[in-house]
């Protein structure tokens, strides 16, 4: 099983938010569709723009830890040097 770190962003540059889960997929339909409450439906966060993968879980959540500690512009740095134009990548983990 796989376990997957993401960034969420509101819009390029926007708000951002670190998570980690064992269904990317899942996860990522559920802040889209902002079927919890919370941070992510408060601040209309609803584009994925980064995503990692690691083969266990304890590796991923010390992952997003570490992530979630970061100043912005380190956070920034990572979304960019792999998708410069923060695009949603949505369709590409929806559609394999």
């Amino acid at each position: 099983m796989a376990y997957f770190v993401y960034i969420m962003a509101s819009r390029k540059h926007g708000t951002l938010y670190v998570g980690s889960t064992g269904d990317l997929v899942r996860r990522v339909h559920e802040h889209r569709e902002k079927s919890a409450e919370g941070f992510t439906t408060r601040y209309d966060v609803a584009q994925l723009v980064h995503y990692e993968v690691f083969e266990d879980y304890e590796t991923a959540r010390q992952r997003e830890r570490r992530i979630k500690k970061w100043n912005r512009a380190w956070k920034t740095d990572l979304i960019e040097k792999a998708n410069p134009d923060w695009r949603d990548l949505w369709d590409d983990i929806a559609r394999p």
